[in-house]
């Protein structure tokens, strides 16, 4: 990867490098990185799979570094930005990234570690009624929870009234650790929510219970209750709300072009991982991992498969910390219907190519940039939007 210094005419307020395909020399590849355990993969394929190359030359932009702690983007149908801010608001920023807003009106947040305002997901009927739904962790009985709200956003986007909550991931908890908190709404008009099973070994079994919100993908109306067409409704040893369950910390939620719901979700040491979510299934954690523990103690004995659990579609070790995610449907035709990652620990934007819902190839994209990067989007004008923990906009565009 090779930069180019551009005329200063663009400094004030981007700052761009050339991309050509070819990656830097020194990149690190999965396989090159020695793993922390000796599992064996459930199937060929599903760790460690052939490093690719993008070959169409595409530009990388910094079209804003001032965004505060960001966590969540999206766009408004115009073309803005609206980006939550983890201490407790969302901003909106201009399509050129020049110019920011702030928005007002939102409940009390719990900012502490990785909680705080969380995702956005816009209304389907946005157009006509100005709703925004948004997750965040809040405050409530002894602790805290992840829980999602929706309110009406004023016409100069400047303030959020009517605001309500209309769902909390019970029980709570005194933690800062492993919300979830992706929102995505189905074609049906219906509100898939993950959420994390808050981090430590007294809360980690609720994500194999089925009695809590802990731990699981979660499926909802606009109001808050249970879709209709859920696995476990009518079952009295399950809250009906629930799809999936088995999870850990699902930062990154996402439906690909057949409308099937894919969730990323952060391992322990060793053992991130993408996995296909059916309705009723169960993804393992508690039970089964590819990871270990940090202190490198094996979780369950060291189980990596088990009868009436799902195996991941895919998995990192060493992990690369994957949070928000996005499918492409841009400029670029390579990337078409591709799996993008922002990776935090792993400091680059993650490119997965999916074959009959297999991985068959990863890309480690803007390594050189050594950023976290906690959320891409795949922007109306077909361009793909990333940002980043230290508060950068970027914006990744055909050459």
């Amino acid at each position: 990867m090779k930069k180019v210094f551009l005329p200063l005419i663009f400094a004030s307020a981007t700052t761009l490098v050339s991309c050509q395909g070819k990656g830097k020399p020194n990149e690190p590849s999965s396989r090159e990185e020695k793993p922390n355990t000796n599992y064996k993969p459930a199937f060929a394929g599903q760790t460690r799979i052939t490093q690719i190359k993008t070959t169409t030359p595409y530009q990388v932009e910094i079209i804003n570094r001032s965004l505060g702690r960001p966590w969540g983007i999206i766009n408004l149908p115009d073309g803005r930005f609206l980006i939550t801010e983890k201490t407790g608001f969302m901003n909106v920023i201009s399509a050129d990234g020049k110019n920011i807003t702030k928005i007002e009106g939102f409940p009390k947040v719990d900012s502490k570690g990785q909680g705080g305002m969380l995702d956005v997901a816009l209304d389907p009927d946005f157009k006509t009624n100005n709703t925004l739904f948004f997750s965040f962790s809040e405050p409530y009985g002894d602790g805290n929870l992840t829980s999602v709200a929706k309110g009406k956003l004023s016409a100069d986007l400047k303030n959020i009234s009517e605001v309500k909550v209309i769902f909390r991931a019970t029980p709570s908890y005194d933690g800062d650790k492993h919300y979830g908190s992706r929102l995505v709404f189905d074609k049906d008009g219906n509100l898939f929510v993950s959420t994390g099973e808050r981090s430590d070994k007294q809360t980690r079994v609720y994500a194999q219970k089925t009695d809590n919100y802990l731990g699981k993908i979660l499926k909802i109306t606009k109001d808050g209750k249970p879709a209709p067409g859920n696995p476990f409704i009518g079952k009295s040893a399950y809250k009906p709300e629930i799809y999936a369950f088995g999870i850990r910390n699902p930062q990154g939620l996402a439906l690909d072009e057949k409308g099937q719901l894919w969730d990323i979700e952060m391992g322990p040491r060793g053992g991130d991982e993408i996995n296909l979510i059916k309705p009723g299934k169960n993804y393992g954690w508690g039970d089964v991992t590819y990871g270990i523990e940090y202190n490198g103690d094996k979780i369950n004995n060291g189980t990596t498969q088990k009868a009436g659990t799902e195996q991941p579609v895919y998995y990192w070790d060493p992990v690369v910390s994957p949070s928000g995610v996005a499918f492409y449907t841009g400029n670029i035709a390579e990337w078409k219907n591709n799996l993008f990652i922002g990776c935090l620990s792993g400091e680059h934007i993650n490119r997965i190519v999916l074959k009959d819902n297999k991985v068959v190839g990863e890309e480690r994209l803007l390594l050189d940039q050594k950023e976290r990067f906690r959320d891409v989007l795949n922007g109306n004008d077909g361009n793909l939007y990333a940002i980043t923990d230290s508060g950068k906009l970027y914006r990744i565009s055909k050459k």
